[in-house]
C-alpha cells in the first residue's frame, strides 16, 4: 500500500485492532472509529490457538504476548451428568508448533490497543457510525454527531451488526439455532489446572477454564430450548435459570454455577458467511464477514488471520486488485470452519442411545489413539497466514 493512503477502521475489537496495526506498519494513515466511550470487551475468556498466535507474533507482538496468557495443556471431554472423562485431547502432542492459550479478551484487546498505537494508529473513542455509502466515489460515513468522513479504504469490523457489510450486501436475517449460552466468571485461587474442559449433556454442556494465571474460572454453559433470547453480549439473566439448566450436572459444576451472581445472557444465531467482503473501496472481516457459532473456539483467530491477509493483500496492490484477491484467500477456510463449530454443538449435547455409542467411541480412541482426534483439527491450528 502507497505511504499515506487513508484508511479508516470502523471497530476496535480484535480484528479491527489488529488490522489497524498491520496497515499502519505498512505504510498507511490509519484512523479506527469506535462508538464505546472507552476500549473495552464485553465476555471475558478466549483461547487462542496457534494459527491466531502466528498473527500476533508476525505484528510483532508474540513476545508480549507470551509473557501474559497462560498456556493451556489439554481439552478435555467429560459426562456431565454420570461423571467421568470421556476424552483428552493433549495440546502438546499436535503438530502445529505453537502454544494455544487462555486469555482475558479485554487483555488481548489492550495488547492490540497499544500495539496499533504504537505504529502510529489515531483510535477516535464515542464514534457511532450511522450511516456507509459506498459507490462511484471513495467510501463515505456518518457520524451520530453528523460529521462526514472520506476515506480511501474502508475496513469494517464492527461486528455481527455490521453497516459495512449491510452496505456490501444488504440486511441479513440470521436464523436462531434454539440454543442460549450464559457467561460468566469466577475468583479463583490461582491454582486452577490450565485444562478446558468441556462437560456435555443432553441438549446442553459447560466449557470452563482458568483466566490471568487460574485468577479466574471462565464459564460459558449452552442451553437447547425453544424460547427466543436476544442476540446480545450485554444482556444479563436471573442466575436460577442457569442453576436450573444444569441441575442434572455433577455436583462440582453445580457449585460453581451456585456461586454466579449476574451471568450474561445471549441467543445464539447462526448467520451466512456474507457473499460480498468487499468492494467499492471498502472490506469486511472477522464477525462481519462470518460470524461463527462458539463451539470450535475460533472467531477471535478468524478475526487475527483475516485482518492479516487483508493488510497483506493491500501491502502488495491498489484496492481494486487487493480486496477480492482477500476474499479469494480466506473464504474457503473460514466456510469450513462456520460448519465444523456448528457441527460440535450437535455433538455436545447428543442424548440417550446416539450419546451412549459415542461416548464409548471417544472413549476407545483415547485409549487407543490418543493424538488421533486433536489430529483431525491439523488443518485448523497448524495453517499459518503469515508464511
Amino acid at each position: 500500500m502507497p505511504d499515506g493512503r487513508k484508511v479508516t477502521v470502523l471497530g476496535a475489537g480484535v480484528g479491527g485492532l489488529a488490522a489497524a496495526r498491520a496497515l499502519a506498519l505498512s505504510g498507511a494513515e490509519v484512523t479506527v472509529l469506535e462508538q464505546a466511550p472507552e476500549i473495552r470487551e464485553v465476555g471475558a475468556g478466549l483461547q487462542i490457538s496457534p494459527n491466531g498466535t502466528r498473527v500476533l507474533e508476525a505484528l510483532g507482538l508474540g513476545a508480549a504476548f507470551a509473557s501474559g496468557p497462560q498456556p493451556a495443556e489439554a481439552v478435555e471431554l467429560l459426562d456431565g451428568e454420570a461423571g467421568g472423562r470421556v476424552l483428552r485431547l493433549d495440546l502438546a502432542r499436535g503438530r502445529s508448533g505453537a502454544a494455544f492459550r487462555f486469555v482475558h479478551r479485554a487483555d488481548l484487546v489492550d495488547l492490540l490497543a497499544d500495539g496499533a498505537r504504537a505504529a502510529g494508529v489515531a483510535i477516535r473513542l464515542s464514534q457511532r457510525v450511522e450511516t456507509v455509502t459506498l459507490g462511484d466515489h471513495p467510501p463515505r460515513l456518518r457520524t451520530a454527531a453528523n460529521e462526514e468522513l472520506e476515506c480511501d479504504v474502508l475496513i469494517g469490523a464492527d461486528g455481527l451488526h455490521s453497516k459495512v457489510r449491510a452496505a456490501l450486501n444488504g440486511v441479513a436475517t440470521p436464523v436462531f439455532t434454539g440454543q442460549v449460552a450464559w457467561r460468566a466468571t469466577l475468583p479463583g485461587a490461582g491454582d486452577l489446572p490450565p485444562v478446558a474442559r468441556v462437560y456435555m449433556g443432553a441438549g446442553r454442556h459447560l466449557v470452563t477454564y482458568p483466566l490471568r494465571g487460574g485468577q479466574l474460572r471462565n464459564i460459558v454453559a449452552v442451553e437447547e430450548r425453544g424460547r427466543w433470547a436476544e442476540e446480545s453480549w450485554s444482556l444479563t439473566d436471573d442466575p436460577l435459570m442457569l442453576r436450573v439448566a444444569f441441575a442434572r450436572f455433577v455436583p462440582e459444576v453445580r457449585g460453581w454455577l451456585d456461586r454466579i451472581e449476574r451471568p450474561n445472557l445471549w441467543g445464539l444465531f447462526r448467520h451466512p458467511v456474507a457473499a460480498r467482503w468487499q468492494g467499492q473501496g471498502a472490506a469486511i472481516l472477522g464477525d462481519a464477514a462470518h460470524p461463527t457459532l462458539p463451539f470450535l473456539a475460533q472467531g477471535a483467530n478468524m478475526a487475527l488471520e483475516d485482518a492479516w491477509v487483508l493488510a497483506d493483500c493491500l501491502s502488495g496492490a491498489a484496492p481494486e486488485a487487493a480486496l477480492p484477491a482477500y476474499q479469494a484467500r480466506r473464504e474457503a477456510r473460514v466456510r469450513r470452519i462456520v460448519e465444523a463449530a456448528n457441527a460440535n454443538a450437535r455433538n455436545y449435547h447428543l442424548s440417550g442411545l446416539k450419546r451412549d455409542i459415542a461416548h464409548a467411541g471417544l472413549r476407545l480412541v483415547n485409549r487407543l489413539a490418543p493424538g488421533r482426534m486433536l489430529d483431525r483439527f491439523d488443518w485448523v491450528y497448524s495453517h499459518d497466514v503469515t508464511g
